[in-house]
């Protein structure tokens, strides 16, 4: 998408910020996620992950490094990004994805 912003130069603007009414949404930084892994032969990982499998995590043009707990599917962000349940997202290691998910729940 392309957006004007008069008085706003290139540097103050980086890849994953978002543009939304003000209030309107909040970053997050914690929260669970429903995860689909790829399978060896579809192009996905080839060992199992587990607790503290710390792979990167795309939510539309944000790309953060995180966390994952496996066993309840919960994830810690390394810093906040705007997300909220329902979003989808990319799980993608080594400039590859591996799976995808889709936010159900947010903490701060």
């Amino acid at each position: 998408m392309g957006l004007l912003l008069r008085g706003v130069d290139r540097d103050e603007v980086s890849r994953g910020q978002v543009a939304v009414a003000p209030g309107s949404m909040r970053p997050h930084a914690q929260g669970r996620a429903e995860i689909f892994t790829l399978s060896k032969d579809e192009g996905g990982r080839h060992t199992p992950f587990g607790s503290g499998y710390s792979p990167q995590l795309f939510f539309g043009a944000a790309d953060v490094s995180a966390v994952l707990d496996v066993g309840e599917v919960g994830f810690s962000l390394n810093r906040p990004v705007a997300c909220e349940p329902g979003l989808r997202f990319a799980i993608r290691e080594g400039g590859r994805t591996v799976g995808a998910g889709v936010v159900l729940e947010v903490s701060t």
